[in-house]
């Protein structure tokens, strides 16, 4: 009477033991078919690898951007300096510039990008980096609300765990359709992203309640956790180690709007004002380095019609900002051959 639940059994194990057998083969397939398609074009395979930057949000482009050997010098930050054209740069500095900066990251984003980045070049031209508010954070692992795909940029082990997710999966598809068709789109290779129709879509110098967020003053107080300690001060001096002596390194606080500096001799002031202390103090060992400083109380400061809100500056601010930071990478350039 047993030997029938005995072969249903058997029966029953082989059928688990197929199953398991057949989905860890088809994950050992899905995962070397995306590690060969390489979706974000990561440069880990290059089989498929078309020398151009698929359409995409720059952060997964950036990975591509940034191991593009045609660009030695880049600019590193987020919105707050993503308005800086990168062939100006090139014009103004003869380097070939890759704008390499993602909206909404922080210092932790922005220094895993520049580690990517020098990783695939390792005697970089010159390197741009912006520091802004959120560079003062009291927190030293710079913690933000916003998502980044660290794995990309990260080492084997990392990349392949992150293939695993379902956006991966999707863009694996997405990839091979891109590169079957013979008329793909392509995105812009330097990184350039003029979002200024953007914000005039969303009604940024129109709409009378963002005109009056932008006339609004900032308070006394430090942001939370903007108060000090600054941690950007060991962070910045342990990633200027990686850049080499002989490239120029050029730190841009960039513009606020006049309404959005604190009132003189403010809680508020002093602890903006001893951040970028220490971090030209960390900066000024780094032989070949400069600070543009656009915190300075400049008359453009003041002008609500250079600015979209109190921390988005317009093309024309951009532009002169773009002519100053050329004007130090060139006075640093001249320095190095004297």
């Amino acid at each position: 009477m047993a030997a029938p639940q005995l072969t249903t059994d058997r029966a029953w194990r082989r059928f688990a033991g197929t199953l398991f057998l057949s989905m860890v083969a088809l994950f050992v397939a899905y995962l070397g078919l995306a590690a060969l398609v390489d979706p974000y074009d990561t440069g880990r395979s290059t089989l498929l690898s078309q020398g151009a930057v698929r359409p995409q949000g720059p952060r997964t482009a950036s990975a591509v951007r940034g191991r593009d050997p045609a660009y030695s010098g880049a600019v590193i930050g987020n919105s707050h300096i993503q308005l800086i054209e990168p062939a100006a740069l090139s014009r103004l500095t003869g380097i070939p510039f890759v704008q390499l900066s993602v909206p909404a990251t922080g210092p932790s984003e922005q220094f895993a990008l520049l580690g990517w980045y020098l990783q695939h070049h390792a005697r970089p031209e010159a390197i741009v980096l912006s520091a802004d508010a959120f560079w003062c954070a009291d927190d030293s692992s710079f913690p933000s609300e916003h998502g980044f795909p660290y794995w990309l940029l990260g080492d084997w082990p990392a990349y392949l765990r992150g293939l695993l997710r379902f956006t991966a999966a999707q863009e694996t598809v997405n990839r091979v359709g891109w590169l079957l068709n013979r008329r793909h789109k392509t995105a812009a290779a330097d990184g350039w992203w003029d979002y200024e129709h953007n914000y005039l879509s969303q009604g940024f110098g129109i709409d009378p309640a963002k005109k009056a967020a932008l006339e609004r003053p900032v308070g006394p107080e430090p942001e939370p956790h903007h108060g000090g300690p600054f941690p950007i001060a060991e962070r910045l001096r342990a990633e200027l180690a990686r850049i080499p002596a002989q490239t120029p390194v050029v730190i841009v606080f960039p513009p606020v709007y006049a309404r959005a500096e604190p009132a003189p001799g403010s809680p508020r002031g002093a602890a903006e004002a001893a951040c970028r202390a220490q971090v030209r103090t960390v900066l000024a060992a780094h032989k070949l380095s400069a600070v543009v400083d656009w915190r300075d109380g400049r008359p453009e400061a003041a002008n609500p019609d250079l600015f979209f809100d109190q921390t988005h500056y317009r093309l024309p601010l951009a532009r002169s900002l773009t002519t100053e930071i050329a004007a130090a990478i060139v006075r640093l350039r001249t320095h190095m051959t004297e």
